[in-house]
């Protein structure tokens, strides 16, 4: 398996694209190779040719951010399948070609693209965003999935132990008062809940149940990008066929954590055009706000220990209401 950003020299990798891609033409050379994004799970790069400009995406037996944490590296996989069964719409970005034997994506660049990260900072949450996004979701969600389609089921274990398991463990290896001094005492009675723990685990042990629904399984703003004006969904290497609650859920906690208001969890439901279970939507929601704040993956987000904590109670009465 060949490492695409060992290619720092612009020669070794012409030669690579030329023996390996037809995108590639034999006249053309590699300019500039840059790191596109943080990319949390898998290495990303903008290569920059005489012709054209792309981007390589490559996933590894692990996870990039934490290399300790192993990872299934068919992930890519999953990816191309799910652009391959969107490519009708422009709300993803076009699949150029794929590397099957490096585990390597060929994407279309989405120039001057910036994901909405920021989000967490400015709290703009406007309406017009939760549309987009909300049909951006039922768009996915409507697509007929193959009898083929990924089970994905390794990467979905690697979540299921990140989302329902670990933030509620006393001995889950990492402390979150090197985060923020204190985040440990708030987080203690949520390891102690046995009514709350027994509500999350029923949750995963649905996450785990193939469903109806193909979902990109990782919907939040740290996979939506705005380029020249024009929303796009990326990272979908989490995708498998459950309940679409999960991706509403998933939405609506991480636009409450960057506005501060319970109320858009109603707007995400009432914005998506068939019916789905709000009481579903609300636990999924109200978890992944617990596992963001108490949980390994945290956000770029600052919040006092008393707007976390106020969080942490609205988390909590989702999931037990």
């Amino acid at each position: 398996m060949f490492l695409i950003d060992q290619f720092t020299s612009t020669k070794r990798l012409t030669t690579y694209l030329q023996k390996k891609s037809t995108l590639f033409k034999d006249s053309e050379v590699v300019k500039k190779i840059q790191i596109a994004g943080e990319g949390n799970m898998n290495v990303v790069l903008r290569v920059r040719t005489t012709k054209q400009t792309f981007i390589l995406k490559q996933s590894r037996p692990f996870v990039k951010k934490y290399p300790h944490i192993p990872a299934p590296v068919n992930r890519i996989e999953v990816e191309q399948k799910f652009y391959h069964l969107m490519n009708e719409d422009s709300f993803f970005p076009k699949v150029l070609g794929y590397i099957s034997t490096d585990f390597v994506l060929l994407l279309e660049d989405l120039v001057e693209g910036e994901d909405l990260i920021s989000l967490y900072q400015s709290q703009d949450i406007t309406a017009a965003l939760i549309k987009d996004f909300t049909l951006g979701l039922y768009f996915i969600h409507k697509q007929k999935a193959p009898f083929n389609y990924p089970n994905n089921s390794d990467m979905r274990k690697l979540n299921h132990k990140h989302i329902f398991v670990l933030p509620f463990n006393d001995n889950n290896g990492f402390s979150l008062d090197n985060i923020q001094d204190g985040l440990e005492t708030l987080a203690a009675p949520f390891r102690t809940n046995n009514i709350l723990k027994k509500k999350i685990q029923n949750a995963g042990n649905l996450y785990l149940k193939k469903g109806n629904t193909i979902l990109h399984g990782d919907y939040y703003p740290g996979s939506w990008m705005l380029s020249r004006d024009r929303f796009y969904v990326i990272d979908p290497e989490f995708s498998f066929i459950g309940p679409k609650e999960f991706d509403l859920g998933v939405m609506s906690a991480h636009l409450i954590m960057a506005s501060g208001k319970a109320s858009i969890l109603e707007k995400v439901y009432k914005a998506y055009p068939v019916d789905v279970e709000l009481e579903q939507m609300s636990l999924y929601c109200g978890i992944e706000i617990l596992r963001r704040v108490i949980g390994l993956a945290q956000l770029p987000i600052k919040r006092s220990l008393k707007e976390k904590k106020v969080l942490l109670a609205l988390a909590e009465k989702l999931i037990l209401s």
